[in-house]
């Protein structure tokens, strides 16, 4: 094959993860409102991973803070090898089963916690081990896999599976699967946000202005939500911490004021 075909092959069969998507949907919603309901009440939410699923769960817990202003460790990904799997695949610690419980009784998994684990063949020890131990001790699971003989699904209160089918390189699993997955998260985490009052409309009312492009956003979020102007909502933001929603507050404030006036 040249370049081109080999582009156009990977395309056409990219097309399988949008059908798996289509047709685990309600177990998506279902995952949602669990995530929901443990954000809500204070918990966790805990993702398992090894491999390409890790750096997957990775990616979408450190995305959580910037763009919903929420702390730290209310989303935590745990992946065989440590942080030094964050850059360097490790692939040889995802068969210790003994460590993803030293992991979770670390972090002292409770109740309110939800765990999410992930793995596309679904066998992965250090993933169907976690998902074991968490279920045990009375904490809610999914189990996200890629394969209809997982054992994983077996091993959860709620199993998703993603039949993305075999992948273009037999075994490769950060195309397909890996796609499907990182699809998955973002539908089950920003539709918990969604649920937990994080957005107004659909705008990222709680995002953090960490840089100037984020402080340009957060201006624009508040002039499509006020009658701000552009440079009257960076003073705002600038004077109220780069906070939106206090700027709204004080927005709204004003204008009941005014109504108020108006009407005397």
């Amino acid at each position: 094959m040249n370049a081109e075909q080999i582009v156009r092959l990977m395309n056409e069969e990219e097309s399988a993860v949008l059908r798996a998507l289509a047709s685990a949907e309600t177990q998506l919603a279902q995952a949602s409102e669990k995530v929901a309901h443990a954000f809500q009440s204070g918990g966790r939410v805990i993702y398992l991973g090894a491999g390409t699923s890790g750096r997957v769960a990775i990616a979408d817990a450190a995305e959580m803070p910037p763009t919903f202003g929420i702390e730290p460790d209310r989303f935590i990904a745990l992946v065989p090898g440590g942080s030094a799997a964050h850059e360097k695949a490790v692939e040889d610690a995802e068969d210790d089963p003994n460590a993803p419980v030293l992991e979770l009784n670390r972090l002292r998994l409770g109740r309110k916690d939800v765990v999410i684990a992930i793995a596309a063949s679904g066998a992965t020890a250090f993933v169907v081990a976690g998902a074991r131990h968490a279920r045990e001790k009375g904490v809610w699971t999914c189990g996200i896999a890629n394969n209809k003989d997982a054992p994983l699904l077996q091993e959860v209160d709620l199993p998703i599976l993603l039949d993305t089918g075999p992948e273009v390189l037999t075994g490769s699993t950060r195309l397909k699967a890996g796609t499907a997955q990182k699809l998955a998260l973002n539908r089950i985490s920003t539709a918990a946000m969604v649920l937990s009052g994080k957005v107004v409309e659909n705008l990222m009312v709680d995002v953090k202005a960490s840089n100037r492009k984020l402080k340009e956003r957060c201006a624009r979020i508040v002039c499509a939500l006020t009658n701000l102007t552009n440079d009257e909502a960076l003073a705002r933001l600038a004077e109220n911490g780069w906070s939106i929603r206090r700027v709204l507050a004080e927005s709204e404030q004003a204008l009941h004021a005014g109504s108020h006036t108006s009407g005397a």
